[in-house]
Formats: structure tokens, sequence, C-alpha cells
């Protein structure tokens, strides 16, 4: 390996970060390189929704230590749009509906901001939408607007694919999606790693996900900490035994990150909802 490829690697080291006061993450060590896929699998509640925000630099989110950094570039040190510029993707696991703008427009408008041609923009994406069965009709409209769960999640596979970042962080790309949509997506992201070099870091509960988009290593994240790393086969034991059996194995418990304390009346720490985004409260 030569030292330009030793440095292309999205690296988190010791990351340690908070929410509201409230220490969610307790020291990330994480490598994914151009062409990997890690799946980022855990109980409800364990951070990896937080652990994606942070990476992204969501505001809210308060970095309490550690360092990210992705192909040498300080990424905590970047606001959230140089993050994407400097190669970084997030697909949300809730894609926010932006009434008036089209899919067509945010993919040539991030194009632009790269210093590339937006020529070509449309034809591109409807290339990309036959290549996951999504039906052309839908680039016109207003980005995610009126869609349902799967179509919106089609729509960032569709921007995924489109504006070929370096590496994708996907949280549960693969909720809402129907059997022949979610082999679908996940065949053209494990196409990515292969004909862009795409690393990928992807949330998921679901083994059948991974059956398709195949992980070079899974890592298990419970109470704000990463407590057993294996390979595919990690995902298949989980698949069979559950959480509360691997973890237990590795002599770790399923619940909420250390620090996280019960109010009275609720079950978890965040409200009603006990394992809700604590800045969607």
């Amino acid at each position: 390996m030569t030292g330009s490829e030793e440095n292309r690697v999205l690296r988190i080291e010791g990351l340690t970060a908070s929410v509201g006061g409230i220490d969610i993450l307790h020291g990330i060590d994480l490598e994914v390189r151009p062409g990997e896929v890690h799946a980022l699998m855990g109980p409800n509640g364990s951070g990896k929704s937080t652990l994606a925000h942070v990476l992204m630099g969501r505001s809210g989110y308060e970095v309490t230590g550690g360092s990210v950094t992705l192909d040498g570039v300080d990424l905590l040190s970047l606001p959230t749009w140089e993050r994407a510029r400097a190669g970084l993707f997030l697909a949300l696991q809730h894609p926010t509906e932006v009434p008036g703008v089209s899919l067509e427009s945010v993919v040539a408008e991030a194009a632009r901001a790269d210093g590339r041609s937006t020529d070509g923009t449309y034809e591109d994406l409807v290339a990309e939408a036959a290549r996951i069965g999504f039906d052309e009709r839908f680039l016109a409209r207003a980005l995610n607007v009126d869609l349902s769960g799967g179509e919106k999640k089609r729509n960032e596979t569709l921007m995924l694919g489109s504006l070929r970042r370096r590496y994708a962080v996907l949280d549960e790309i693969d909720s809402g999606l129907d059997v022949d949509a979610l082999a679908a997506v996940a065949r053209r992201i494990q196409e990515a790693t292969e004909e862009d070099g795409l690393g990928v870091l992807a949330i998921t509960h679901f083994g059948r996900f991974l059956e398709v988009l195949e992980p070079d290593r899974v890592h298990v994240l419970a109470r704000g900490r990463i407590q057993v790393v294996g390979g595919p086969e990690l995902a298949e034991r989980l698949e069979a035994e559950g959480y509360t059996g691997v973890l237990a194995e590795a002599g770790a418990s399923v619940g909420l990150p250390t620090g996280v304390t019960h109010p009275d009346g609720h079950e978890a720490g965040f409200g009603e909802d006990p394992f809700a985004d604590p800045l969607d409260r």
C-alpha cells in the first residue's frame, strides 16, 4: 500500500459525544477504507444515529473527545456543507421533505458547488433511477414531498449514485423498503463499492439487507460503545440469537448509553418514545 492509499480512509478514533448534556457516545473507534462495507448494528437507543449525525455535523451534537478524519482531512473542524464537499454522504433515517425543490435541482447544485458541469444531470438521474427500478416521473417532483417511506429511501439512493461521494453513512436506508426495492437498493450500493470505490458505513437492523450488500466487517454498538466486531457471520448470529445473547457473551448488556437517566413516568431517557432522536423531542 502506497502512502497516498494508506491515507485514504474514514478514520474515527476515540470519538465521544453528547446531546443536551447527556453523554451518548463513549469512545468509538472505527475505520472504513475505499470499497469496504462496514455494518453497524445494535439495539435501539445504543447511539447509532447519534454517530451518523455527529459525523455529518448536525447542530446540537457536541463532540467531547476524539477525532474523525476523511482521507487525512480533519472532518470535525468543517461545517456540514464542507464535509459533504470533502466526500461524505449521509442517507437520513427520516429523509427531509423540501417543497418547491426538485431532486434534479439538488443534485445539479451539488455538482456546481463541486466545480463540476451540470450538463447531463437529468440523464444521469434517469439512468440511476433505472438501476434501482424507480419511476423517473418522481425526478421532477419536489424532493421527498408526498412520497412513501420506501420512495424516499430510493431518492436517497439516487442522490448517492449521482453525487459519487467517497464515503457514505447509511442510517437505516433499508427501512421502509419492500423486498424487491431492498434488493435493488442494496445491489446499487454494492455496485458503487466495486465501480467507484465507495466506502460504506451501513447502519441496519436487518440481516437480509446484508445478504446483498456484503459487509467486510460487522460492528455491534451498545451503550455508546462498539462491543463486538466480526465478519459477515456476526450478522447471521445476531439474526439467529438477537443482541442479548451476543452481547452477553462479550460481557456487555443491552441498554441505553451510560449516563442516560430514566425520568419519572418513562421507560427511558427521551420522553414518550424511548429511542427518539433527542433533538426531535
